[in-house]
């Protein structure tokens, strides 16, 4: 059950979470905080993993596909000081980043995965999306990896579950969020808005208040599809009146043309009707739609909790709050939200330095919660951290979303998460369908059904 691993491993992120809120640390100098950060091994410089590569001297050039293209954001220094520390130690290790955007890695490594010729590192997403590439024998297990120097124990608690096939884990997530609706307080305050929405009627209300100010509402780059999905399925996750629709879908005990999905379907089209999204928000991708929130363009952004140390590190510092999704139409609980266990670093099988390419993952990983803390990006990532966010100087929105994670009862994965890749990209073209014109909603949910019935495994 997607709800109770979802709890299970949430409940895990709070603790790590409350840890963070908790540490008596009382330092907020950078320095001291580095010893404080996490409880990840602080090296591999004298472990096990690193000696293959030290000792043999053999000069590697090892490829890093990543989804960090943004200069402006910590997630982009975190990845270049880590690889550039990593090859200042090892001058023999060459670190060559494959930098995308999300949509473009996706399609990317689908054409590289057809001709199995997977980069030594690669990003790939939990349980449906990687099940086809684990299938087909491209990723290698990272169990021997996980097993050195407790790199394991410093993941929250089933959270490599979503990462595992046959009990061999094949990749290694970089977070363990939720989906929020950031808000630029001062946009609202010039809006006249006092509030933020708790249902989806005051959602409206404030879009068309935004609107006739001449204010852009909710940011969105839908060129890269997932985006206006991942929103979509908090409605859904709304009208179905809690989670577990797509399971429902799967177990056959629903169909898409249930009335909550046609519901949520209805719903969305009013968001879009309504002017809540940019004028071309399909030719616009998800790292350029942020950014419209993040230069202060637009009033909300309903995105990944991941994206918090990067608002932090943007002109709209100071200024941003975030609340949950409101409930739509009377239904649902606002605290259950959409889950995002995170992308995470797999391995290629084929890589002609296998051993290499690991012993550099278990560095990255080993030195990632202290990096991410050191970078004020700690806020969901999936790894323990130890230390205290007032004290290391996290701003109030950071300790904001801390609050929100310790309301978390469960939730749903993402559709692309659950559904095979085929019905998967049938869904996301429909939804992006909608933000170009209006669809009668029983025909999108006929769609989706039959796109399901002809992709069932």
């Amino acid at each position: 059950m997607v709800k109770t691993k979802m709890q299970k491993s949430f409940a895990i992120g709070l603790t790590a979470v409350m840890a963070l809120s908790l540490a008596a640390c009382g330092n907020s100098d950078n320095k001291s905080n580095e010893g404080a950060a996490t409880n990840a091994p602080k090296s591999t410089d004298s472990g096990n993993t690193a000696t293959a590569t030290t000792d043999s001297g053999k000069k590697v050039t090892i490829t890093f596909q990543n989804i960090y293209p943004d200069p402006a954001t910590p997630a982009y220094k975190m990845i270049h000081e880590l690889t550039n520390q990593y090859m200042k130690e090892h001058p023999n290790v060459k670190i060559e980043l494959d930098t995308l955007n999300t949509d473009q890695q996706k399609v990317k490594l689908k054409t590289q995965a057809a001709s199995k010729e997977v980069p030594d590192i690669t990003i790939v997403n939990p349980a449906a999306q990687m099940k086809p590439f684990v299938d087909a024998g491209l990723f290698a297990p990272l169990n021997d990896m996980l097993d050195q120097d407790g790199l394991k124990d410093t993941y929250q608690e089933g959270l490599l579950d979503y990462y595992s096939f046959d009990n061999n884990v094949y990749a290694l997530p970089d977070g363990n969020n939720i989906e929020v609706v950031y808000y630029n307080k001062e946009l609202f305050e010039q809006a006249g808005i006092k509030n933020t929405p708790t249902t989806f009627e005051e959602l409206l209300q404030d879009v068309k208040i935004l609107k006739d100010k001449g204010i852009t509402p909710m940011a969105i780059g839908e060129k890269d599809s997932w985006t206006g999905s991942f929103l979509f399925m908090n409605i859904l996750l709304r009208t179905n009146g809690g989670p577990g629709f797509l399971k429902d879908v799967l177990d056959g005990k629903k169909t898409f043309e249930d009335p909550a999905f046609v519901e949520a379907v209805d719903a969305f089209q009013q968001l879009v009707q309504a002017g809540a999204f940019p004028d071309g928000a399909t030719s616009i991708d998800a790292n350029a739609g942020g950014n419209i929130f993040k230069t202060g363009k637009a009033a909300m952004w309903s995105i990944g909790s991941w994206e918090t140390g990067a608002i932090d590190a943007s002109s709209v510092a100071g200024k941003v709050g975030a609340f949950q999704f409101p409930t739509v139409n009377g239904k649902g609980d606002p605290n259950e939200f959409m889950l995002a266990p995170g992308s995470a670093f797999a391995v290629s099988a084929n890589s002609e330095h296998l051993q290499e390419t690991k012993d550099f993952l278990h560095f990255f990983a080993s030195e990632y919660p202290k990096k991410q803390f050191e970078l004020k990006n700690a806020v969901g990532i999936g790894q323990k951290v130890d230390g205290d966010l007032k004290a290391a100087g996290y701003s109030d929105l950071a300790v904001n979303i801390a609050g929100l994670f310790n309301q978390v009862k469960g939730g749903d994965l993402a559709f692309d998460n659950t559904m095979n890749p085929a019905t998967a990209q049938v869904h996301l073209s429909s939804i992006q369908n909608l933000f170009v014109q209006k669809v009668d909603s029983a025909a999108v949910a006929k769609e989706h059904q039959t796109a399901f019935e002809a992709n069932k495994e």
